[in-house]
Formats: structure tokens, sequence, C-alpha cells
């Protein structure tokens, strides 16, 4: 009896284990999509600006 119960106490937490891993990897994907989703509006934003700005300053007044 005690065979068959360890044999099944392991199954349950072998699948636990394999949940909480693939829970993680999936948080991990979001988080890197969210970073990627971050930098593309950046780069979007910084795009449209021009490229000669803040070169020179006036300084005569």
């Amino acid at each position: 009896m005690d065979l068959t119960m360890d044999i099944a106490q392991m199954s349950v937490g072998m699948h636990q284990m394999q949940a909480q891993q693939s829970l993680g990897i999936a948080v991990a994907k979001m988080a890197m999509d969210s970073g990627k989703d971050a930098l593309e509006l950046i780069e979007e934003s910084t795009a449209s600006l021009d490229p000669s700005l803040g070169n020179s300053i006036d300084v005569s007044a």
C-alpha cells in the first residue's frame, strides 16, 4: 500500500512541477513581449523628431 501511495504522490508532485515550469515560461514570454512593445513604442515616438533639433544654440538675445 505504501508503494502505491508513494508513486501517486510522486506523480502529483511531478505534474505540479511541470505546471509551475510552464507558468514560469509563459510569464517570461509575456515579459519579453511587453519589453518589445515598449521598445517599439519608444522607437516610433523618437523617429518623428527632427534630427537636427538641439544641434545649435542661439546665444544672442
